[in-house]
């Protein structure tokens, strides 16, 4: 049997608001699932029919995340990495190695390297691209169904003219990230 290389991924690291996720998945060699691509570039119904494809024919796959508090204590970057070490950890069996995408790997024990542009390139990445992303976007609608005047449901928490303008006329809730500068600004 191949050794066991598990892709990794997070979502949310840009939003003012939410939790960031990361997704570690182990795939078959090679992999069964078709379709597997960046997150961002996959229609949300499409990332939605992978997600399940990728939870039931995956050799391990986990979700873990990083609280608003452990971004705001620890700054994003390291939030990411924390919610990408959880992933890993809670994977069974544990891989022989990780690829990660992007520039940065989390702190864990086997071998790790990271990919610029992983998540278009290798499917284990993608995979864990879309775990990450489908797993986040839930969050967001939970956050909307709690704050419903701050439109999550539509920005998923990235600062865009409409989540500035229910700031600056709301304030922050709970779920904003009072580390980030337009957060901070509404404060006071």
């Amino acid at each position: 049997m191949n050794a066991l290389v598990c892709g990794v991924d997070e979502a949310g690291r840009g939003p003012l608001a939410g939790a960031v996720f990361a997704a570690a998945v182990i795939l078959e060699d090679p992999p069964r699932i078709k379709g597997l691509a960046d997150s961002k570039k996959l229609s949300e119904k499409r990332r939605d029919k992978l997600f399940e494809e990728i939870k039931q024919h995956a050799v391990a796959w986990a979700i873990a995340s990083a609280s608003v508090e452990e971004i705001d204590e620890i700054n994003i970057l390291q939030a990411s990495l924390l919610a990408m070490r959880r992933a890993v950890l809670a994977l069974t069996p544990q891989p022989a190695s990780i690829l990660v995408d992007g520039l940065q790997v989390p702190r864990v024990a086997m071998p790790a390297s990271a990919i610029v542009r992983g998540d278009s390139t290798v499917p284990a990445i993608s995979a864990a691209s879309i775990l990450a992303k489908v797993a986040r976007d839930a969050a967001m609608l939970e956050l909307h169904a709690a704050y419903p005047d701050y439109g999550f449901d539509r920005h998923k928490g990235y600062g865009t003219a409409l989540h500035m303008a229910a700031l600056q006329r709301l304030g922050a809730t709970p779920a904003h990230r009072r580390s980030f500068a337009p957060v901070r600004a509404v404060i006071k």
